[in-house]
């Protein structure tokens, strides 16, 4: 059977032994889980015994499916092995752990995986990697601020689908890998901001992202980003500068509080709703546009409008 291993890291400031009683505790999982962020009501039951050598962790609902973690290898202060079984949507094994080394005055804490698919599912296997990998790297950053500061800065609102447009913008065109798009878009809306003003365009506008397209074989974002543009404002053909535009349409909608780090976690919400709704995404690109300064407002308040535009 296709096998697959995957492995994200994050550094914590925070001692390996004080990082090992956190997640060796399946009842603090609830706080930092990536998944139940698109499901909170989804059925959670965790053992009596919640941070020993065969304490499980269980969950069953309608948008996360069903499974089951059980700890096989407590080492404190060093690594948790355990073994998840999938049930829903389908049957599977795998095994999970989360392997901690004493580093700068904290703890680098690797969360890894590795499992098999069925035969005929062999070409799911480069999707799996990147939408387990993004998931992992999202529950990374939220222990790491959990442990770190003991909150999480963010929360997402779902607001349903909702009647967006039309919208014009133009900016700069680049790629990155998922877990680099934080520097990727700094600079890319530094130069963008730089070609509107050469060119003797307006900058006023709404800072705004396009994601055109996921790689999911190497797990590469390719986006625009930049400003919203008025229906009178020319852009030369010979521009730097790309555009794009969405007229009046219906797009389902989410909003995010917190740090643009945890931007993912309002993405993932939004991505699998309209999957467990089964609605069906417009190709033109989903969007997503900064609503205040965050020079201006503390980070828990940060506020991003997020579209995924419906055909």
């Amino acid at each position: 059977m296709p096998a697959y291993h995957l492995a994200r890291s994050v550094h914590v400031n925070a001692s390996p032994q004080r990082v090992f009683e956190t997640l060796s505790d399946y009842q603090t999982w609830t706080t930092w889980s990536p998944w139940l962020l698109s499901e909170p009501d989804a059925k959670v039951t965790i053992s009596s015994n919640s941070n020993s050598v065969g304490s499980t962790y269980a969950w069953v609902g309608d948008v996360t499916g069903q499974g089951e973690l059980e700890h096989l290898r407590l080492v404190p202060g060093q690594s948790i092995e355990d073994e998840l079984r999938f049930i829903k949507p389908f049957k599977s094994i795998a095994k999970t752990a989360f392997a901690l080394h004493a580093e700068r005055e904290g703890t680098q804490l690797t969360w890894t995986m590795d499992g098999s698919m069925p035969w005929f599912l062999f070409w799911m296997v480069p999707m799996i990697k990147t939408m387990v990998g993004m998931d992992y790297q999202r529950g990374l950053l939220m222990i790491k601020d959990w442990i770190e500061s003991g909150e999480i800065p963010s929360q997402t609102i779902v607001h349903d689908v909702v009647d967006v447009g039309p919208i014009r913008m133009a900016g700069i065109a680049n790629r990155c890998p998922v877990a680099e798009i934080g520097p990727s878009m700094e600079r890319t809306f530094s130069e963008a901001r730089r070609e509107l003003a050469r060119e003797g365009l307006p900058t006023d506008g709404s800072m705004i992202s396009v994601y055109t397209k996921l790689r999911m074989s190497d797990g590469v974002f390719e986006y625009l980003g930049g400003f919203t543009l008025p229906e009178n404002a020319v852009v030369e053909r010979s521009s730097k500068l790309k555009e794009w535009s969405l007229a009046e349409s219906r797009a389902f909608h989410v909003e995010h509080l917190g740090s643009y780090r945890h931007l993912g976690n309002a993405w993932s919400v939004a991505n699998a709703l309209t999957r467990h709704r089964k609605l069906k995404q417009q190709r033109c690109g989903a969007f997503e546009i900064y609503r205040n300064d965050p020079k201006q407002v503390p980070e828990n308040q940060w506020k991003t409008d997020i579209y995924l535009p419906l055909r």
